[in-house]
């Protein structure tokens, strides 16, 4: 009976009905990957996600394509890297328009169009499981215009510019106001038979830093600065709404077959004199923006441990959940399975694209290239685009900083400085010219 039920299975999964596996991508919004309990945060608590770190096959050492939201989440639904899915900055400068150029505006607003429209030429999660049978739904953070267009079948997003339609809109409720658009969708997936994928990118801990007061007041006694606490109880919070999306899919009966990731857009650092984030973090390629924790958790499907050497990326997820679905990964998309170690440990570098806030040009947009970097082992070169534009916007950003002036190289030794507070450029040469070969290799500003 044994071998006829091993038969049976293989016959159904060649035949494609065999049950398909769910799956829940949850992706944090602005958070360090020093800002949990299970890498060693002191002081902000996340028993959830520190028990699901435990149930997942976790990686520590985990890297986002581009330390700013858009571009890496744009990174992660496609699989691909900014250069090449195109989407290299949040918002876009058109020359002859005053500011950012608005959605709006019928003069500016064909520009955001064309970014949408190349984008949808792009490979991505939604579309292919969506050719797989799969139901899919979007929630919170979204850059890309209208998410059906897309593949979604269900989003919360609108992405109407007439009602304020920019990065998610309606969709960065989800989790600040509970997850009923959650259970809504799993009713009906459950009512036709199909298996699902949630994109869950709720507003959190982003700002604003609005926590319920229980959490604030509780991190006030333990961090005086108010605006250091205010973050920590954000943390705290997103933590929790973490346990509610758990606790549902456990209630459901659906966690065993159900695939849930966790990756986090881009890094955070909170200044301790206001409510911005401090440098080295958000739209910088240091540590604190584009290192996260990246886990896979599938119930008896994939054994948990916790990874804290090997180097893995972003573009990682795509292929990981594809092949888990049995679909078929586009060849566009190089990122490696999450549950191939060997090709991972093969492999051992990782490399990323930071571009300026605004896009230059929409016609060009890696000429938006600000640096590129690059972790191999365990050193890190930070390859700076050395022109005149670079250095009048971000010259700000290294002063008081010895060693790190704009446009200089940046090389370090994550094993010994793993927050990157001695530049070691000068003294090996031969590492940053090595480095920068790979890096040519991957991708070169003007090819």
């Amino acid at each position: 009976m044994k071998h006829l039920l091993v038969i049976l299975t293989i016959g159904l999964t060649q035949l494609g009905l065999a049950e398909k596996p769910n799956v829940v991508l949850i992706l944090s919004d602005d958070q360090s990957w020093t800002d949990y309990g299970f890498t060693g945060h002191k002081i902000i608590k996340t028993p959830r996600i520190d028990k699901f770190a435990a149930e997942s096959l976790t990686y520590t050492r985990g890297y986002v394509t581009s330390p700013l939201c858009r571009p890496s989440l744009a990174g992660i639904f496609t699989g691909l890297h900014t250069p090449v899915h195109g989407i290299t900055g949040n918002d876009l400068l058109v020359n002859g328009a005053k500011g950012r150029a608005s959605r709006i505006n019928p003069e500016t607003a064909p520009f955001h169009e064309k970014l949408y429209a190349n984008f949808q030429k792009q490979p991505n999660l939604a579309r292919l499981l969506g050719e797989a049978g799969y139901l899919s739904l979007q929630t919170g953070k979204f850059w890309e215009g209208k998410p059906q267009r897309h593949g979604f079948t269900h989003a919360m997003t609108h992405a109407d510019p007439k009602k304020g339609g920019r990065h998610g809109d309606a969709g960065l409720k989800i989790s600040r106001n509970g997850i009923a658009p959650i259970k809504s969708f799993l009713d009906e997936a459950k009512q036709e038979e199909k298996p699902f994928f949630i994109w869950h990118a709720p507003f959190l801990p982003h700002t604003p830093h609005n926590p319920p007061k229980e959490l604030y007041d509780k991190y006030l006694k333990l961090e005086p600065n108010k605006f250091i606490a205010r973050y920590y109880a954000m943390v705290e919070w997103f933590d929790q709404t973490c346990g509610e999306l758990f606790d549902e899919l456990e209630t459901r009966g659906l966690a065993e077959n159900t695939i849930v990731l966790y990756v986090t857009d881009n890094g955070w650092i909170q200044s301790g004199d206001s409510g911005k984030y401090a440098p080295q973090s958000k739209q910088e390629p240091h540590e604190g923006g584009i290192r996260t924790p990246i886990m896979v958790r599938w119930t008896g499907k994939i054994t948990p441990k916790m990874d804290k050497t090997t180097l893995v990326s972003a573009i990682d997820l795509a292929p990981t959940i594809l092949k888990a679905c049995a679909v078929e990964v586009p060849r566009q998309m190089t990122g490696l399975d999450l549950r191939d170690t060997e090709a991972l440990a093969k492999r051992d570098v990782v490399f990323g694209f930071d571009g300026n806030h605004d896009m230059q040009d929409v016609n060009n947009t890696p000429s938006n290239c600000e640096s590129r970097y690059i972790v191999q082992g365990d050193w890190k070169l930070i390859d700076h685009i050395n022109d005149t534009s670079f250095v009048k916007r971000y010259n700000g950003r290294y002063t008081g900083r010895p060693g790190n002036e704009a446009g200089k190289a940046e090389l370090y030794n994550l094993a010994k400085d793993p927050h990157e507070k001695t530049n070691l450029a000068d003294k090996h040469p031969e590492k940053i010219t090595a480095l920068r070969k790979s890096l040519d290799a991957w991708w070169k500003p003007g090819k």
